[in-house]
């Protein structure tokens, strides 16, 4: 349930140059990773620079690099590509001190960079994803001052072959072998 002509207009890639953003949002298994990747490749394609990475991720290795006293250096890193991907947001809870160190990159690339996250929870959920609606606030209101919103609805592509299979979104893991409890430093 996406407007094609919305994805095929962010194709030609006129919000990279103008610094804007693409939120990916919907439930597990409906496309968004795909269409961020899609996106990713074609930026490639034209010579954009890129970094992808999982909010757990791109918040542990801003932590790393926090204990080593390099943040400043992984932020300059996560800065500079034209187009940073951000996966993944709402599969884990993220701790304060995540939140603290993803707001900083928010903060960092806005109208200096072009992001596309995708998220299975709704913009009023992200309080709850990061912990703190002030925080949450504060990036979606950097986030969505520039952006491009891509709401899609449907079921799990995964799941097709099971018609009929319903399982709550909470217990849906993107991937196997991780705890609900895991949290995001």
């Amino acid at each position: 349930s996406i407007d094609r002509t919305q994805i095929m207009s962010l194709h030609e890639l006129n919000f990279i140059d103008r610094r804007e953003n693409v939120i990916l949002l919907g439930p597990a298994g409906v496309g968004k990773t795909h269409l961020a990747i899609s996106l990713a490749v074609t930026a490639a394609e034209r010579g954009k620079r890129i970094y992808f990475g999982t909010l757990s991720d791109l918040v542990l290795s801003m932590a790393d690099a926090e204990k080593q006293g390099r943040l400043r250096e992984r932020l300059a890193v996560l800065r500079n590509p034209s187009l940073l991907i951000v996966d993944e947001i709402g599969y884990l809870p993220v701790t304060a001190g995540g939140t603290n160190l993803f707001f900083q990159l928010v903060n960092a690339r806005y109208e200096k960079g072009s992001m596309i996250l995708t998220s299975n929870k709704s913009f009023k959920e992200w309080g709850e994803v990061f912990g703190d609606t002030v925080a949450a606030s504060a990036m979606l209101d950097r986030l969505l001052h520039h952006c491009h919103i891509v709401n899609i609805k449907g079921n799990s592509y995964r799941l097709r072959e099971y018609p009929g299979l319903s399982l709550p979104q909470e217990q849906a893991s993107p991937r196997r072998g991780r705890r609900r409890s895991q949290e995001v430093k």
